[in-house]
């Protein structure tokens, strides 16, 4: 049976990921630590907390006496790390928690796993693997035209970015340095269920849905390339099972949009799924679009070549925009309930009740 610990596991990305891999392998074991911050939900996992497989350890990947216990207790042989700070706007004010969990948080877990995964030589036992999860914002930005590719140098612009680029940076160091079995991933804007109402697609439906206002920074022009969650799952699970140590790899959707152009497509899929009984729909139109101040450091452009993944690991993401977006919208009208928790912080109760 083979283990995976998964960090940040209830988060938005992670939880589907360990969706996706109970539906990909049934077998496996996974090990979901999480210190379930605003954005880490254990409603996310709900369907999975009588899967023997599955166990949950509320855990700050920053505590080094905490992440040694699960690799001595554990014979972990698959890290996949998502746990992050990863909003920009909260890293230009609060920068130093994000260099704190996406720095040194890194170090402690490739501390552990060095530590665990060493052979009595030089080397490490076989079978093993530490994926880290990074984001394709430590490229900075694009002009109007090309792509990044794994050989674009790291520039990043924010402290978030910056931050995820020198923990890239430590991981590359464990390769080159120990040969230590590592990869990265980079992806492009990620969407679908689960993401919590902070980032731009799920902030603008909840907004839409409660008559707000829709915040745009400046003309609502940037470009970000989308990327439905569970391609990025599968595309995970790939470079688990198939990727050489030490390789990138850049992980995009081919979906290029304005910002502007998502909060309309927005608006236009709400008013489409909503019933004309719903009296939610009257209010839901393009009136309620706000352009704001920019944000500073603000990239304007994004897009991914992920022309390495799919001809070495063969990965092609499947979801068009059309179909992802209903998608997501759909499961965030079928789903209001979830939202509310969320938002008010109804599911920290629910977790004392389950795991305190």
């Amino acid at each position: 049976m083979k283990t995976y610990l998964i960090t940040g596991g209830s988060g938005f990305i992670g939880s589907n990921f360990i969706q996706y891999m109970f539906g990909k392998h049934p077998g496996i074991r996974v090990i979901n630590m999480d210190s379930l911050t605003y954005a880490g939900n254990p409603h996310n996992l709900k369907a999975l907390e009588r899967n023997p497989g599955y166990s949950f350890i509320k855990a700050d990947i920053c505590d080094k006496n905490a992440v040694d216990s699960v690799f001595s207790a554990n014979d972990i042989d698959c890290v996949v790390h998502f746990a992050a700070e990863s909003h920009v706007d909260r890293s230009i004010k609060n920068p130093e928690v994000f260099v704190r969990t996406n720095v040194l948080g890194t170090a402690a877990l490739l501390n552990a796993a060095k530590a665990s995964w060493a052979d009595g030589g030089t080397g490490f036992r076989p079978g093993k693997k530490f994926v880290h999860i990074s984001t394709d914002e430590v490229y900075g930005a694009l002009g109007a035209q090309g792509f990044f590719t794994e050989a674009t140098p790291l520039d990043p612009h924010s402290p978030y970015s910056a931050s995820k680029a020198g923990a890239d940076m430590l991981v590359k160091s464990y390769y080159d340095t120990y040969r230590f079995p590592v990869n990265i991933t980079r992806c492009s804007n990620n969407y679908g269920p689960y993401q919590f109402p902070e980032k731009l697609i799920p902030l603008m439906i909840n907004n839409a849905l409660s008559g707000k206002p829709l915040p745009v920074y400046g003309d609502g022009m940037q470009v970000r390339d989308w990327l439905f969650v569970t391609d990025h799952a599968r595309a995970i699970d790939l470079v688990c099972e198939n990727a050489a140590a030490g390789e990138v790899y850049n992980i995009g959707g081919h979906n290029e949009k304005y910002n502007i152009d998502i909060v309309r497509t927005i608006i236009t899929t709400l008013r489409e799924l909503l019933p004309d009984s719903d009296t939610r729909k009257r209010g839901i139109s393009e009136d309620l679009i706000k352009h704001v101040e920019d944000r500073k450091g603000h990239d304007r452009r994004y897009a991914i070549d992920p022309s390495k993944i799919s001809r070495e690991l063969g990965w092609r993401p499947e979801t068009p925009f059309s179909e992802g977006i209903r998608k997501t919208i759909a499961w965030y009208l079928d789903n209001a309930d979830w939202v509310e928790n969320v938002v008010c912080g109804e599911y920290l109760k629910y977790y004392a009740e389950m795991y305190e």
